[in-house]
Order: structure tokens, then C-alpha cells, then sequence
């Protein structure tokens, strides 16, 4: 594979590490995702390694906090079952899940949205009431600008070009973004990424929440995306309800949604010509075309 991870290194993983999995059939999971490889171990296990350098801690993590989250939560979460360690084969941690069924909300789309707005609502409601007191900052816990890095107004011009969009209308709805008050009030926890690749459905409904890689603390507004990156108009609203926030964090959220739409479109897509970006997406350039899309026509 392009990233140095195949089906071979993880069966010496395991079974360097974990002697009583080894020889349990190994599969490598198709996935858009960026920062981690996924495979399935057995019928039971997943087995979940970072790609770079930046996910290096997201194992850790998610074995650290996910068993004190999960229990407060109302859909599925991994279940962590072993945490690897660095070795001369591979040297970043890694993890052995539980196995959750369902396919991801971008291969096997959500058709009953009304129950995904819902759900989703009271998911981040539960986390939000868990004690975040010592909680690690989420990389999307701040103002969005702090993600954002200055890299918004270049994307803009490059979807401009392309055709894709309206520079002066973009950028109009953006100076609005950053007119907005922001949070100040204690951090709470966030899952950071909570994009269509890491919802799973069944049978066309929600059933799990995955890859807890972004969790942390900090303002909830960047778990909202869900409005824009999965729920039509007439279900954001039931979405909006349900998490039980004021205008000014839903007024974020949809900032948030334009900001990592139009960046994220811009370094996967095709919207910034050859060179944008080292590997393109296909998969998170879409859900970023449609996150700021639906943002900005309710912007404008």
C-alpha cells in the first residue's frame, strides 16, 4: 500500500503483541479517511493504525478516554481492547477495537435523516455532559480561524477560478463567520470530526459513531458540521433541537462549515489545479463541496 501498511505488518503486529489473536484472518477496510489504516481482525476485532505522524496519538488517546465516554453515550462507540506499542516494525501506537457492523455514512448513505438529526443531537449532548476536566484540547476546539490558518482566502480564489463558486460572495459570508462572538464559557468535550466517513449505518439508519481521533475539549460548534455535511433543510432544524445550543454556537457551526468546506475542497479537490494537495480525495472533496455549499446559501 501507499502508506507502508498492509494486511502482512499487522499479522506481525499481533502477533508479536498479541499472541492469543494471532492467525485471525486479516482484511484491509477501504476508507477515504487521512490519518488512520483500518483492518479488520477476525469477525470480532479491528485493528487501527496511523498513517502519519500527526495521528500518532490518536490510539492512545481513544484507549485512554473512550471506556470513561462510552457509557454516557447513546449510540456506539469503539470499544477499545489493546493498545499496541511502537516497535522496530512499526513505530507509532496503535489499537485493537471491538468490531462495530454497518458501512460508513458516505458508502451507504443515511436515508432516514429525521432519526440521524435526532440522534445525532442527543450524541452530542451526552458527550457534552461528561466532566471534560482534564480533557485534552481538540484540534478543532478553538475558534475556527485557528484551523482555518489563513489558508481560506486562497482557497476561495482557487474555487473562483475554477468556476466553482463566487469569490466576493464567499468572502462576504466568511467576514460574517468572523464577526461572530465566541465561545466563553468552559470547555466541554467535542468528537472534532464527525463527518459522513465516520458515521456508520444500518439498513439505511445511524447506528454508530466512530473514529474518536479529533476528540477533546474546547467550543462544540465544529460537532455540528452534520448539519451541512449530511442533513438536508427540513432536517437540520430537528438536528438544531436536539443538540440543545444557542444561536451564537449554531451560528459557528455553520461557520465551520464553510471554512473546512471550502479549504478541505480546495486541497482534495480539483479546485486548486495540479499541486494543491499531496494526495487527492475525491471522497472528503465532495462532503466539502456540499458542506460549504449548503453553508454559504445560508450565508447569502
Amino acid at each position: 500500500m501507499t502508506d507502508g501498511i498492509d494486511e502482512a505488518l499487522v499479522r506481525r503486529l499481533v502477533a508479536a503483541q498479541f499472541p492469543h489473536w494471532a492467525g485471525l484472518d486479516v482484511r484491509r477496510v477501504a476508507s477515504a479517511g487521512t490519518d488512520n489504516a483500518m483492518f479488520r481482525l477476525g469477525d470480532d476485532l479491528a485493528v487501527r493504525l496511523p498513517k502519519a505522524e500527526w495521528a500518532a496519538g490518536h490510539a492512545e488517546k481513544e484507549q485512554r478516554w473512550l471506556p470513561r465516554l462510552a457509557p454516557a453515550l447513546p449510540l456506539p462507540v469503539p470499544r477499545p481492547l489493546g493498545a499496541g506499542a511502537p516497535s522496530e516494525d512499526f513505530g507509532r501506537p496503535w489499537g485493537v477495537y471491538g468490531w462495530l457492523d454497518g458501512a460508513d455514512a458516505w458508502t451507504s448513505p443515511v436515508t432516514d435523516l429525521a432519526h440521524a438529526a435526532e440522534e445525532l443531537g442527543r450524541f452530542g449532548v451526552a458527550l457534552r455532559a461528561v466532566d471534560a476536566t482534564g480533557g485534552p484540547r481538540s484540534f478543532r476546539g478553538g475558534a475556527v480561524t485557528e484551523w482555518e490558518g489563513g489558508h481560506l482566502p486562497k482557497a476561495v480564489a482557487a474555487l473562483s477560478s475554477a468556476g466553482l463558486l463566487d469569490a466576493p460572495t464567499a468572502l462576504d459570508a466568511w467576514e460574517q463567520v468572523l464577526a461572530l462572538p465566541a465561545w466563553d464559557r468552559h470547555p466541554v468535550w467535542l468528537h472534532g470530526d464527525l463527518l459522513p466517513g465516520n458515521l456508520l449505518t444500518r439498513d439505511g439508519r445511524l447506528s454508530a459513531v466512530i473514529d474518536f481521533g479529533g476528540l477533546g475539549t474546547g467550543d462544540p460548534a465544529a460537532d455540528l458540521l452534520p448539519a451541512w455535511t449530511l442533513l438536508t433543510p427540513a432536517t437540520r432544524p430537528l438536528f438544531r433541537a436536539a443538540s440543545g445550543l444557542d444561536d451564537a454556537t449554531w451560528a459557528r457551526g455553520r461557520g465551520w462549515a464553510l471554512c473546512w468546506g471550502l479549504v478541505t475542497d480546495h486541497y482534495y479537490g480539483d479546485g486548486g489545479g495540479p499541486g494543491t494537495a499531496p494526495a487527492p480525495n475525491p471522497t472528503l472533496a465532495a462532503v466539502a463541496r456540499r458542506s460549504w455549499t449548503e453553508a454559504l446559501s445560508e450565508l447569502t
